[in-house]
């Protein structure tokens, strides 16, 4: 492998591989070897950008969580538009993308990277779910306070019922995504009760 490779943006051109080798070869193919094989460099470009291969993942993860934000803030505005329950659907197919989804069980497959969460962020060990949940929160206090959704509704219980239900319908990679159908039959399911009782 060449070492003399230049790399205009070395750490987003590493990030962009692992993403890669993770999509392909699921969190047992997650090496530094195969991560800088696809990025064409030499082990030493990864180790000018990171203390080590865990550093690496870390910041990765923290990267893409960080992504999820742009789906956080378009959530939230599209509070009192639509229907509950669409932007719902919407919401939990875009934080459930196959990045997401991928990175969930490499977190699990990693004790180091876990730690490294945990001290780069509260509550940061499962760092995509906390995005999400944090999203999907805010989302139904701002209906709540609209009165779309029952003004006693209890939005911890909501919040956990549509993240974990949400993460175990796209955890499955094998035949693919659930369909919008299926993921909106879940979120009907949870928030109906809500949302019927709601203000009139």
């Amino acid at each position: 492998m060449p070492t003399g490779v230049h790399l205009r943006d070395a750490r987003q051109h590493l990030f962009d591989a692992a993403e890669r080798v993770l999509l392909r070869d699921g969190p047992n193919g997650m090496t530094s070897r195969a991560v800088t094989e696809e990025a064409g460099c030499a082990k030493g470009v990864l180790h000018r950008h990171f203390t080590d291969f865990d550093a690496l993942l870390t910041d990765l993860v923290l990267d893409r969580a960080a992504q999820l934000e742009t789906q956080a803030i378009a959530l939230r505005e599209s509070a009192g538009t639509g229907t509950v329950a669409g932007n719902l659907t919407s919401a939990l197919t875009t934080l459930f993308g196959p990045v997401p989804v991928a990175i969930i069980p490499l977190i699990t497959f990693r004790d180091e990277l876990r730690a490294r969460l945990r001290q780069a962020r509260p509550g940061g060990g499962i760092a995509i779910l906390a995005e999400a949940t944090t999203a999907v929160s805010a989302y139904l206090a701002d209906e709540r306070e609209l009165g779309r959704i029952a003004a006693d509704a209890d939005i911890d219980s909501l919040t956990l019922s549509l993240v974990g239900g949400g993460h175990l319908l796209f955890a499955d990679r094998d035949p693919g995504p659930p369909t919008s159908a299926a993921v909106n039959k879940l979120v009907t399911a949870v928030v109906a009760d809500a949302v019927r009782r709601r203000p009139t």
